[in-house]
């Protein structure tokens, strides 16, 4: 609805939030992926990776080094990433393509020794898609869209305990909106309900 405050019309005619509406990488990665349902091992990971590193940084940042993220980090694989040494972690401090901050980088190795680890009791995907709340919000505004809950909360706290570093309520939130798990599309949307998994 053009008279919407809460979305900005592309010159496609599609409405989107103001954050999706002007860079092409942001507004492709909104427009194809941000909220779809990703359940596989690596896709989980890959992305409580990347959110964990987007801490204190803007996400355009992070999906400009998605490429060379991947790259560095042999495709987000948990099995070969729990195999990282010291060398390793020098050889990403030294990249200039990805973030280089040592407690995320460390932290990268030790959630994929986690992850491999919970595949003995249903796996990542399984124990994070568990905290899949009843309802989603129905954002207008940005302004309405919450950036913790309930479940992010449990959720973060259920991963700490098994062992993984970065990964707080508000990551977590995040994690859940990038994933599907949430749909916080605001109501004027194009893309609200694209998931299938809510309803619009």
């Amino acid at each position: 609805m053009v008279d919407d405050p809460g979305v900005v019309i592309g010159e496609d005619g599609l409405a989107r939030p103001a954050w999706a509406s002007v860079d092409p990488l942001l507004r492709d990665y909104y427009d194809t992926e941000w909220g779809m349902p990703v359940t596989d091992e690596r896709g989980v990971y890959e992305r409580v990776t990347l959110e964990g590193f987007q801490a204190g940084l803007s996400w355009a940042t992070i999906l400009r080094k998605r490429p060379a993220f991947r790259a560095a980090f042999d495709d987000f694989d948990p099995d070969t990433i729990a195999a990282y040494d010291e060398r390793d972690v020098d050889r990403l401090l030294a990249d200039t393509g990805i973030v280089r901050n040592r407690q995320k980088i460390e932290a990268t190795i030790r959630n994929a020794r986690a992850t491999v680890e919970l595949r003995d009791d249903g796996g990542l995907s399984a124990l994070v898609w568990s905290f899949k709340p009843d309802t989603t919000p129905a954002p207008r505004v940005f302004a309405d869209i919450p950036t913790r809950s309930p479940e992010s909360v449990a959720l973060s706290r259920e991963l700490r305990r098994r062992g993984f570093s970065f990964v707080g309520p508000t990551t977590m939130f995040a994690l859940m909106e990038a994933i599907g798990i949430l749909d916080t599309h605001l109501l004027g949307s194009h893309r609200r309900g694209s998931s299938g998994i809510w309803p619009t």
